[in-house]
């Protein structure tokens, strides 16, 4: 079996019979699992202020509770989705 050390290993599948091909001849090292899991520590964080319109915080917030989400996790999960959207754009044009 095949170990995978690195993301860029992992090809992008046409179909789950491909996948299930592929994943029964390679596994992940636990040091890539383990490098992919981010646990949040107080230490890493920064407290910031921002200033929304009630109306679109409360807004932000009905999606939230229709998620089951906490509101701020939420908008830094929407933070971190389009980051990365803006990185993969900014990587293309160059």
């Amino acid at each position: 079996m095949k170990t995978i050390s690195n993301w860029n290993e992992v090809p992008d599948f046409d179909t789950e019979e491909d996948e299930h091909e592929f994943w029964s001849l390679h596994c992940l090292d636990p040091r890539l699992i383990q490098s992919s899991i981010h646990s949040p520590d107080s230490r890493e964080s920064t407290t910031i202020t921002l200033r929304f319109d009630p109306r679109m915080l409360s807004r932000i917030k009905r999606i939230a509770r229709s998620r089951f989400l906490n509101y701020q996790s939420m908008m830094k999960q929407w933070l971190a989705e389009r980051m990365e959207e803006e990185i993969r754009r900014s990587g293309e044009n160059e």
